[in-house]
């Protein structure tokens, strides 16, 4: 599309620049303009996009438009309770990288620089955008640290159930698994457009890793309980002013319950509960007794103090929600609207006692943003047989 052949010369046509594309443009560079004050002529910006669209079919942020989009979208992000440090975030523009293992060795950088020792810094990495009428560049794995699942002949799973598929696909690349043990950290599966997938192994002493053990009991650092330090989901699509950046992993920091309430909680993921109550000597027979609650607050004490004690970066559920009521201050203080997915804004655990419980809020996707985008194991049909 865009070239004609006349008499074996090549002819370059314009592009027919889609409408929404062209309008996502404008306003993207509009805000860019109107919120960072930056110097230059905004509609010449404008017009410049639009020959670049109408030449190619896309056009390229600048290094300052990229990364104030990257901002925005976490800060449009309707999921995240965190939203307060947006301006904090780091952004890396790696556009230029054109190979898995250049992608590779950037993710490696990505998890060292924002593991920081402990000190967790919020960061992006950006990957080249998706080309007109073109796959995009695929980061396969949910995030960039994760554990194995291993599925076993009685149906049981040896490690993190939500990643048993994506196991058995990497294994099926050739990967062999770890030790098989509960907390085996996945490699990545890199995938350039039109490439088969190919599968990185991340240096284990890049990995910052917490074992955990309670204030109280003795008892609990014998289960062998560990998390990583550093969450940096690697599978949305970041989009900005109408392009689409399909391989941006992004990171802030754990707040508690997602590793003790969800993680490790959740009767489908770890479902350590009912081994925690056994320990603590819980009667279990009947959910009268709350042993959940019980057993639940005393998971999560012990998340917040094996942080805190190795000295990684951690926040709890009450501060997160205070923090994000005073986002919402700001941004009102700031003439914007703030939207919320209030299921997922709300903790998972004692989430009456925090003011967002308390607080109804609009849900509505605008953009800068992240998206969800399907596995692409599942859409695969480059190597083997998925």
């Amino acid at each position: 599309m865009g070239i004609l052949w006349r008499h074996n010369m090549a002819v370059t046509l314009p592009f027919s620049i889609p409408e929404e594309l062209l309008l996502e443009a404008r306003r993207y560079v509009h805000l860019f303009h109107q919120e960072c004050g930056t110097p230059g002529d905004y509609a010449q910006r404008v017009e410049a996009v639009r020959i670049e669209l109408e030449r190619t079919g896309t056009y390229w942020h600048t290094q300052d438009e990229l990364t104030y989009g990257a901002m925005v979208a976490w800060r449009n992000n309707a999921r995240c309770i965190g939203r307060l440090h947006w301006r904090s975030l780091q952004v890396r523009d790696m556009r230029h990288l054109s190979t898995a293992q250049d992608i590779f060795s950037a993710l490696v950088e990505h998890i060292r620089l924002a593991t920081n020792g402990g000190k967790i810094r919020s960061m992006a990495t950006v990957f080249a955008p998706q080309a007109p009428g073109q796959p995009g560049i695929r980061i396969w794995n949910p995030q960039l640290i994760r554990y194995a699942g291993y599925r076993q002949a009685d149906g049981s799973i040896i490690g993190d159930p939500l990643h048993a598929d994506l196991t058995e696909a990497m294994r099926r690349l050739g990967w062999q698994g770890a030790r098989r043990g509960a907390f085996d950290v996945l490699p990545l599966v890199i995938q350039l457009p039109g490439q088969p997938p190919e599968i990185f192994e991340i240096p284990p002493e890049c990995v910052l890793e917490v074992m955990l053990s309670h204030p109280e009991f003795s008892w609990f650092e014998d289960l062998g309980i560990t998390w990583h330090a550093l969450p940096v989901i690697s599978n949305m699509r970041l989009e900005i002013g109408g392009i689409s950046y399909t391989a941006a992993p992004f990171n802030g920091w754990y707040m508690g319950t997602e590793i003790g309430a969800r993680n490790l909680g959740d009767v489908e993921r770890y479902n350590l509960l009912p081994v925690i109550a056994q320990a603590m000597g819980l009667q279990t027979r009947s959910d009268r007794t709350l042993w959940k609650d019980r057993a639940l607050v005393e998971l999560n004490r012990a998340v917040l103090y094996s942080f805190e004690r190795a000295g990684v970066t951690i926040i709890d559920h009450h501060t997160a929600s205070r923090q994000f009521m005073h986002h919402e201050k700001h941004e009102r203080q700031a003439g914007r609207s703030l939207y919320a997915d209030w299921g997922w804004i709300v903790p998972p655990m004692s989430g009456s006692t925090t003011p967002v419980f308390h607080t109804p809020y609009e849900n509505r996707q605008t953009t800068p943003n992240f998206f969800y985008q399907n596995d692409p194991w599942l859409e695969n049909s480059l190597g083997p047989a998925l």
